[in-house]
């Protein structure tokens, strides 16, 4: 039996918990927030401890892996700790609010060579299989990318020091299935609509993308919106166009492929396969969410500082 610990107890720690509960090689050993509420109505539905913090919940022991759940700007310590007991570890994205905290959380999963994942479960989507096999090997020359939605509602969202924006928080999923299909990002110029308070996020955003095979992007995003109105991404190449969302595909504007609703379950179902020394697809290691992460924090940065951003490997 896989024992688990969850560090988080927000709604995608508890989606976590859900999946991971129905399996029935897991056991779900613990889960910390630093809000004991919220740690203990989660444990409670579990059936498992609650911890007021991730050092209590790893000083436990008995953990064969830990998920970290938490918000932009708790990133950091808890990966730390988790690496330090030299435990696998699923992160929820964003990665964190700055590069150089990622890159170091990086660097220690390859210098101990643990299992690692991060939960940009669209890469598991069955839509994006077929899309790719749509695609073929016809280059996509332009994507289109949205995420245009309202406020999320949690207290800390609209503090640009605590999400790290709209592009980072969310719209970072828009930039991982955009890498899958398209391919490396060269050059971003991310124009802010209107003058933000201070210290507060984008509230609207229009950004070009150049891909370093020669295609052309644009992402749109908006948190403006009493509700999601569109969210997903649109690429065209030579003879077809797909339109992806989270949930469907769209063939040249009239042939719709529903998607499985399924991906949820296999990104955990995959990095338990890897914990257990399974053959295991794991789509999105922590490496290469940090590549989809620097284009994130790219384009945050070249709104922020109002001209167009170069990126390097």
């Amino acid at each position: 039996m896989t024992r688990i610990g969850i560090v988080g107890a927000g709604n995608v720690a508890a989606r976590h918990a859900d999946v991971l509960s129905g399996f029935p090689d897991v056991t779900i050993a613990g889960i910390a927030d630093t809000d004991p509420h919220k740690a203990e109505a989660l444990a409670s539905k579990h059936g498992t401890p609650a911890y007021g913090g991730h050092a209590d919940l790893l000083n436990a022991g008995g953990l064969d892996a830990v998920y970290v759940c938490v918000p932009p700007f708790a990133h950091g310590n808890p990966e730390h700790d988790v690496l330090s007991c030299n435990l696998p570890i699923f992160v929820e994205k964003p990665l964190s609010l700055d590069l150089q905290t990622a890159e170091m959380i990086a660097t220690e999963i390859e210098r101990r060579s643990l299992p690692s994942a991060v939960g940009h479960h669209w890469r598991y989507l069955d839509i994006v299989e077929q899309a790719r096999d749509l695609l073929a090997d016809r280059p996509v020359r332009l994507a289109l990318g949205h995420w245009l939605d309202k406020v999320p509602p949690v207290g800390w969202w609209l503090d640009r020091g605590l999400s790290g924006g709209q592009i980072v928080e969310q719209a970072v999923h828009v930039l991982d299935l955009a890498r899958l299909l398209v391919g490396e990002v060269s050059m971003v110029h991310a124009v802010p609509a209107g003058q933000p308070v201070d210290g507060e996020i984008d509230r609207a955003t229009a950004a070009i993308m150049s891909f370093a095979d020669g295609a052309a992007g644009v992402l749109a995003t908006s948190c403006l919106l009493p509700q999601k109105h569109r969210v997903g991404l649109e690429v065209c190449a030579d003879g077809i166009a797909l339109e992806l969302s989270e949930t469907r595909l769209l063939v040249d504007g009239e042939r719709v492929i529903e998607d499985d609703g399924r991906a949820k379950t296999r990104v955990d179902r995959e990095f338990v396969n890897a914990v257990q020394g399974k053959p295991a697809d794991v789509r999105v290691p922590y490496r290469e969410a940090l590549r989809t992460h620097r284009l994130a924090l790219a384009l945050a940065r070249s709104a922020a500082e109002g001209k167009p951003v170069m990126l390097h490997e």
